[in-house]
C-alpha cells in the first residue's frame, strides 16, 4: 500500500466502510457519532496508508480502530444510551400481517436483550452473529484471548435464549 493512490485507497477502504459504520452505530447508538467515528477511521487509514501493507488483516485493524474511537467517544460524552437501533431486518416476503408482527416483535426483543448484555458480550455477539466475523478476527479486533471470545459468545447467546424462553413460558 506504499504510495497509495486515491483510487487504491477507495478500492481497499470503501468495501469495509459500511461494516465500520454498522459496528460504530451499535456501540454508540447515534448515527451522527457513528459517521464521525467512521470519518476519523478513514482519516487514520489515509494517514497510515504506507504502514498498512504489513497488517495481517486490514479489515480487523479498521474494526479495532473503530471500536477504540467509539469507546473513546462514549467515555468523553458519558453517553450510555440503552436503546438498540433497528438492527438486522427480517425478510418479510409471503408472510401474513400477524406473522410479520410476531417476527418484528421477536427481533425487537432480541435487540433489547443484546443491548442489556455486558459490554464485552454485546460487542462479541454483534461482531459474530450480526457482522459475521470469525472467532479469530473477533479476538484480534477486541484484543482478547480466543477462549474469552468463545466463552463470552456462549454466555451472550445463553442469556438471550433464556430471556426468550422466559417470555414464551411466562408471557413476560
Amino acid at each position: 500500500m506504499d504510495d497509495m493512490s486515491v483510487e487504491a485507497f477507495q478500492a481497499k477502504v470503501l468495501p469495509v466502510k459500511n461494516k465500520l459504520y454498522r459496528f460504530a452505530i451499535k456501540l454508540l447508538q447515534s448515527e451522527e457519532d457513528a459517521k464521525d467515528v467512521v470519518q476519523e477511521v478513514l482519516i487514520k487509514v489515509w494517514n497510515k496508508r504506507e504502514e498498512l501493507g504489513h497488517l495481517k488483516s486490514f479489515e480487523a485493524w479498521c474494526m479495532t480502530v473503530t471500536r477504540n474511537l467509539s469507546i473513546d467517544k462514549l467515555k468523553s460524552k458519558h453517553n450510555r444510551s440503552r436503546s438498540f437501533p433497528e438492527g438486522f431486518e427480517v425478510e418479510e416476503k409471503r408472510k401474513g400481517p400477524h406473522e410479520s408482527l410476531e417476527i418484528d416483535d421477536a427481533m425487537k426483543r432480541v435487540n433489547q436483550f443484546i443491548q442489556e448484555l455486558p459490554e464485552k458480550q454485546k460487542q462479541i455477539i454483534t461482531l459474530r452473529d450480526i457482522e459475521g466475523y470469525t472467532y479469530n478476527e473477533i479476538s484480534e479486533i477486541l484484543d482478547i484471548d480466543l477462549n474469552q471470545v468463545k466463552v463470552n459468545l456462549f454466555r451472550a447467546r445463553k442469556s438471550i435464549k433464556e430471556n426468550l424462553l422466559n417470555i414464551n413460558s411466562y408471557g413476560l
